[in-house]
């Protein structure tokens, strides 16, 4: 199921990535309150799906045990469909990942994504912490891919079984940043989510080639994109460009390799950052990957974006300190859906 009985704006669904990121000056018990409250407005509001994503090792990041969070969103809400945006399959076991899916979906039936990466959502140690070998390096992932869909597949004869998991319609979203995921998507006929949020020079050839290489499947009769874009909006262009240098500072850290957690904005950007930053945040931190600004602002921007891209679906990421300013930028959204 791609769609849930979700809004849309002229005929695209909104959707909801979250990290649970963790603020500085709060804990992990704080960031899943935050996230339930986000689901539970984001239901109302008419958002089509809420995804948390896999991440390890960031002191800054919640969503490391995905598959729980993802449960515990369910149980909180009724009717919006909640996923992984996503599980980075090379880290687990693909039984594993069958069992926890199939145990959400039969807690909370039709209403589970479960959308599959490649990268480790890690650096190398702590990549060889939870798998106790770097031999599965992300090459292999398409074997793992077949393995975790076979669990999926009713077989009575088999020797190893899903339970729960077997014979369950689980969507599976392959997600990826570059074109590797694209081309396995089309050639799987399943539906694709890109990270242009974070990868945006990649965007247009992956899409080319997820379109052109598209093979109609039991699962997808056409393809189906959803973009990620990080959107940061408030009633003013001047508030939204303030909450937006957290962001900044995240995605700087990131690049600095320094750790911590989610930081508050800033009053003078300008006396923080380089002029090497200044133009790195420019540069990747601007259209199409990140829309900033009041709502005339990123609806004119939005609306060039979906002309751009012909995406089916947007997942949005809104990276914002204090948890009313990320309520308003989703509701913002919400507005422009109804």
């Amino acid at each position: 199921m791609i769609q849930s009985n979700a809004k849309k704006y002229n005929g695209i669904p909104f959707s909801i990535l979250d990290l649970a990121m963790i603020n500085e000056g709060s804990d992990a018990a704080q960031s899943f309150k935050n996230t339930v409250d986000l689901a539970q407005h984001a239901e109302r509001w008419g958002f089509n799906r809420y995804w948390l994503a896999e991440h390890h090792n960031m002191q800054g990041v919640a969503s490391s045990a995905t598959s729980i969070i993802i449960g515990h969103v369910a149980g909180a809400t009724k009717t919006i469909r909640v996923g992984s945006g996503g599980v980075m399959l090379p880290n687990h076991a693909p039984l594993v990942i069958a069992e926890q899916f199939g145990t959400l979906e039969a807690m909370y039936p039709g209403r589970i994504d479960l959308g599959l990466g490649r990268a480790p959502g890690s650096d190398q140690a702590t990549a060889y912490a939870l798998r106790r070998t770097l031999h599965s390096s992300g090459d292999d992932f398409p074997e793992q891919l077949a393995e975790l869909r076979d669990y999926f597949e009713y077989n009575p004869t088999a020797r190893v079984r899903a339970v729960p998991g077997e014979g369950q319609q689980i969507p599976i979203w392959l997600l990826g940043s570059s074109g590797f995921s694209a081309q396995l998507a089309a050639e799987l006929g399943l539906p694709f989510s890109f990270a242009s949020h974070f990868a945006p020079a990649y965007l247009m050839q992956a899409l080319q080639l997820y379109h052109h290489r598209f093979k109609p499947s039991k699962d997808l009769s056409e393809p189906y994109v959803m973009l990620g874009v990080n959107v940061i909006a408030a009633d003013t262009d001047e508030k939204a460009h303030y909450l937006a240098t957290s962001h900044q500072q995240q995605f700087l850290n990131i690049r600095r390799g320094v750790t911590g957690k989610f930081k508050p904005p800033l009053e003078d950007p300008d006396a923080i950052f380089s002029e090497y930053e200044k133009a790195a945040i420019e540069e990747l931190l601007e259209w199409p990957s990140t829309i900033v600004g009041s709502p005339d602002t990123v609806k004119r921007k939005l609306e060039a974006f979906l002309q751009a891209t012909k995406a089916n679906e947007l997942i949005i990421s809104s990276g914002i300190y204090n948890h009313a300013d990320r309520l308003r930028s989703y509701e913002i959204l919400a507005e422009m859906m109804s």
